[in-house]
C-alpha cells in the first residue's frame, strides 16, 4: 500500500497528522502490546488533538518552549505531535539528567513548561529533581509557579495518577482542553508555518555547555521522508522502536518517520531485549532501530528463549559502528535481511548519509553509506576549506533541506558550524569512495562517543572544577569494547587536599547523567604538553589506554 502524498517543505506535522487521518483512517498509527493500547490514524488524531487543545488552555503561544522530560511512554507521543498541532516547541530532555543538567536546559531553553514521568530507575527521583529546584511548587497552584531559579518556567505536568503539589495531571491537560472550540484549533494550525521551528534538542557543546538545536517542521519531516525512503517504507510496516524518544533517532527516524509513511509504531517504554522481541512478535513488527549494544543484547536473548521475528525486514543501526559478525547475525538470525546504516546529528536533523537496502552486507558495515535523497555531502579540507579527491580524508560537510535553523540564543557557534553557504561543518573526519560511500575515521572536534551518546569532554571538566579539593582536570576517552568509548579523567589536587576515586564518583552522582559520570579517575601531578603548554590529550588517552589495557579495543573505529 503507498501513502499519502505530499510536498517536503509545504506540509506541517500537524497537517500531516490531519492527512493520515483523512487517508488511512483504519491503518493502525500506535501499538503498546504491553499497555494494550492500539489507536488507528483517526483516533490517534484525537487524542494529538485533545494534548494540543490542553496546551492552548494552559495559554501556550506559537512558538513557546515546553519540556519533555521522560522515557518512551504513550504521553511523550501525543505530546510531541500535539504540541506540533498547536505550534509549541518541543524541547527534548535526555532521561539520564539530574539536576545540573535539568537547570541548564530549563533556563538555556526558556522553558515554560515541562511534562515529566515519576521517574525511571527510582521512584519520584525526577519529581524530588523538580522540587529540589523548585521548592515553591510545594506551596503554589498547578500553572502558578513562581520560581526564582528558573523564573520562565510556570507548568509542570506530572504523567501520573497521585496529585503532586504544584503540579497538574495529565488528565487535567484533556481536561482544560474541552475549552477550546475545534474552530480555534484549526486557526492556531492555520497559523503555521513549515518553516517554523517546532522541536529543540540539546546536543553538548565544545565550549563546556549543551547547545539547543532549533529544527523546524520541514528539517525533520524532510529527513523522516529520506530515510523512509531508503528503507522502502509504507503503511504495511511496522516499527519496533526501542531508542529513547529524546533523541532525533526516536523521534524523527522513529514516530516521524512512520508518521510520514502511514506505517503503525510500536514503542518500548525503557530498553530491555526481551521486551523488544516480545514487542516485534506481538505487533508482527517489520523493522527495528537501535544501536548495535542494543542488537547484541537481542540476539544474546534469542539464544536464550525463542521469539517469532520472522516479519522483520528492515531497520536502522546508527550511533557507533557496528562489527560485521553483528551484522551478519541481525540479518540471519534476526530476519532483517534489508537493515540500514544511519550516520548524521542532530544538527542535521539526524540523517546525512545511508546505506541502502540492496547494498552487500560489506558496504552496510565498512561505510556508513552515502547521502540521503535531496541531501548534499562533500569532503574539504579543514584548513583550506577546498573539497578533496575521492579517497582523501578530510571533513564532512553537509548542506540541504535537514541542516538545522541554528543554536538557540547562540548566534556566534551557529555562524562557526553553518558557513555563508549554508554548508553544516559536521567536526567529523571521513572518506568519501568514487561511488559516494562515506566511511568516518575520526574526529575534529574533542568529543566522546559512549554507547552512541555524544559526550563533550569540557562539560564534564567544567563541572568537576565546581568540586573544591580539584585543581585542574582533564578529559578523554578510552576504547571500549562494549561502549565504543568510556569516560576517563585526570584530575590534579590542590596542595595539601586528598581526595579518592570514589569520592570524585560520589560528587558526580545525581549532578550529571551516569553516563558521563568517569568510569576511570587517574591522579596525576602533571599533563604532557606542547612547547607552547598546550596539553596533549592524545597522549592522555593513549596513557588511559595503556594503564587499563585496551590496546585491543582501540582496534575498534568509533564515530
Amino acid at each position: 500500500m503507498k501513502g499519502p502524498q505530499f510536498e517536503v517543505g509545504k506540509v506541517t506535522i500537524g497537517q500531516l497528522v490531519d492527512l493520515m487521518a483523512e487517508q488511512l483512517e483504519e491503518n493502525i498509527a500506535l501499538m503498546y502490546p504491553q499497555r494494550g493500547i492500539k489507536y488507528n490514524y483517526r483516533e490517534f488524531q484525537g487524542v494529538c488533538n485533545k494534548v494540543a487543545k490542553g496546551l492552548m488552555a494552559l495559554g501556550v503561544q506559537k512558538g513557546e518552549n515546553i519540556s519533555v522530560w521522560a522515557n518512551n511512554v504513550p504521553e511523550w507521543i501525543y505530546a510531541q505531535f500535539g504540541s506540533a498541532k498547536m505550534g509549541a516547541v518541543l524541547v527534548t530532555v535526555n532521561t539520564n539528567y539530574r539536576s545540573f543538567e535539568l537547570e541548564y536546559l530549563l533556563k538555556q531553553s526558556d522553558s515554560t513548561t515541562i511534562i515529566l514521568v515519576n521517574g525511571i530507575r527510582e521512584k519520584d527521583e525526577y519529581v524530588n529533581i523538580m522540587y529540589e529546584l523548585c521548592p515553591e511548587l510545594n506551596s503554589s497552584e498547578p500553572g502558578q509557579l513562581n520560581c526564582p531559579r528558573l523564573p520562565k518556567l510556570k507548568n509542570v505536568i506530572y504523567i501520573g495518577e497521585e496529585k503532586k503539589p504544584g503540579m497538574f495531571n495529565w488528565d487535567d491537560l484533556y481536561e482544560m482542553g474541552s475549552q477550546i472550540t475545534d474552530e480555534e484549533l484549526l486557526a492556531r494550525e492555520a497559523a503555521l508555518d513549515p518553516d517554523d521551528v517546532i522541536n529543540m534538542q540539546y546536543t553538548s557543546g565544545t565550549t563546556g555547555f549543551p547547545k539547543g538545536v532549533m529544527l523546524t517542521h520541514t528539517n525533520v519531516v524532510g529527513n523522516a521522508v529520506s530515510q523512509a525512503e531508503c528503507q522502502n517504507f509504507s503503511p504495511d510496516d511496522c516499527l519496533c522502536i526501542p531508542v529513547p524518544f529524546f533523541h532525533c533517532f526516536g523521534c524523527v527516524m522513529g514516530t516521524l518517520l512512520c508518521l510520514v509513511s502511514g506505517a503503525t509504531m510500536a514503542p518500548v517504554e525503557s530498553f530491555k531485549a526481551k521486551t523488544v522481541l516480545e514487542t516485534v512478535q506481538a505487533c508482527g513488527a517489520t523493522a527495528l532501530h537501535g544501536v548495535p549494544t542494543m542488537f547484541i543484547a537481542e540476539l544474546e536473548e534469542l539464544e536464550k528463549n525463542e521469539y517469532d521475528t520472522s516479519t522483520l525486514r528492515t531497520g536502522i543501526m546508527a550511533g557507533a559502528p557496528c562489527p560485521i559478525e553483528v551484522m551478519k547475525a541481525v540479518v540471519n538470525k534476526l530476519g532483517a535481511s534489508e537493515i540500514c546504516i544511519t550516520y548524521g546529528q542532530t544538527e542535521s536533523s539526524p540523517g546525512i548519509t545511508m546505506t541502502r537496502t540492496d547494498d552487500p552486507i560489506e558496504l552496510r558495515v565498512s561505510t556508513v553509506g552515502r547521502a540521503l535523497p535531496n541531501v548534499e555531502v562533500k569532503i574539504v579540507n579543514p584548513e583550506t576549506g577546498e573539497e578533496v579527491a575521492a579517497g582523501v580524508q578530510g571533513e564532512l560537510c553537509t548542506r540541504g533541506y535537514h541542516v538545522m535553523k541554528g543554536y538557540y540564543n547562540m548566534p556566534e557557534a551557529t555562524t562557526q558550524a553553518i558557513d555563508s553557504d549554508k554548508w553544516l561543518h559536521t567536526g567529523d573526519l571521513a572518506i568519501m569512495d568514487e561511488n559516494g560511500y562515506c566511511k568516518i575515521t575520526g574526529r575534529l572536534k574533542d568529543m566522546i562517543i559512549r554507547g552512541g551518546e555524544n559526550i563533550y569532554p569540557r562539560e564534564i571538566e567544567e563541572f568537576l572544577y565546581t568540586n573544591p579539593k580539584i585543581k585542574d582536570i582533564q578529559v578523554v576517552g578510552i576504547p571500549s569494547r562494549k561502549y565504543g568509548e568510556e569516560v576517563a579523567a585526570f584530575i590534579q589536587v590542590k596542595a595539601g587536599e586528598t581526595t579518592t576515586e570514589d569520592e570524585i564518583k560520589e560528587f558526580c552522582k545525581g549532578k550529571i547523567a551516569r553516563h558521563k559520570i568517569p568510569a576511570f579517575i587517574l591522579f596525576v601531578d602533571e599533563y604532557p604538553s606542547t612547547a607552547s603548554g598546550k596539553i596533549q590529550k592524545y597522549k592522555l588517552r593513549e596513557m588511559a589506554t595503556q594503564k587499563y589495557g585496551r590496546e585491543e579495543d582501540a582496534g575498534i573505529e568509533t564515530a
